[in-house]
């Protein structure tokens, strides 16, 4: 497991649908050693921070390997690393096999895996694209988000290093999994609320969901 590219970007503001967009997916790769804070990397800022950054958003990871995917699934975008706004490229680490809770050496830095991403509208915006955001989530290639344990640096070429593997073992893909296509999977629910690294927002959201499911009647996957 290895960094590919480190990519950054600050804000920048132009025209979608006839109104003015400030966004800061637009991320280029930079050359060097660039130091991970805690709620970012030096030289990346996030535009919009009601929905973006903090510190359970700190950086956000993509896997170079569903490139490939995307120039079949989109033949004429030209795809740099850095194309889907995430602060990190890596090498190795697919979201089915990327857990809530893992803990991961990155250069010198210390992170722990916190959530998936679910993007907004500015990712069609980066491809010029209405129907990207259903697109992307559809093909469940949606990278996470890490959280940040002890700043330090990196640099493309870096290597990554478990630390440690969160027991409950909920991935990346099952949180995916239970927003947007298994909504009854209450077993699931219930085992992701137990991981500790988990968001307070995807908490409170499976607790709604599960209390939602159990006032209806609705049974678990695992009686059915």
């Amino acid at each position: 497991m290895k960094i590919i590219s480190v990519n950054v970007g600050f804000p920048k503001e132009l025209e979608w649908k006839g109104k003015a967009v400030i966004t800061s997916i637009f991320k280029s790769p930079v050359a060097g050693t660039v130091k991970i804070r805690k709620l970012n990397l030096d030289g990346d800022r996030q535009a919009d921070l009601t929905v973006h950054g903090g510190k359970d958003k700190a950086i956000y990871v993509y896997p170079s390997e569903h490139y490939e995917f995307w120039r079949r699934e989109l033949p004429v975008e030209e795809l740099p690393w850095g194309m889907f706004g995430e602060n990190l490229t890596v090498q190795g680490l697919f979201e089915d096999a990327v857990n809530i809770g893992d803990t991961m050496r990155i250069g010198t830095a210390e992170a722990i895996v916190a959530q998936p991403r679910l993007p907004c509208y500015k990712l069609g915006v980066r491809f010029g694209r209405p129907d990207m955001v259903k697109r992307f989530l559809q093909s469940r290639r949606t990278g996470f988000y890490l959280r940040v344990l002890r700043e330090g640096e990196v640099a493309a070429g870096d290597a990554i290093e478990w630390m440690s593997r969160d027991p409950n073992q909920v991935a990346i893909t099952d949180i995916v999994r239970l927003y947007m296509f298994e909504p009854n999977d209450r077993k699931t629910m219930r085992r992701a609320m137990e991981v500790e690294a988990l968001p307070e927002g995807w908490r409170q959201y499976f607790y709604q969901q599960t209390d939602k499911l159990a006032r209806s009647g609705h049974a678990d996957n695992a009686l059915k």
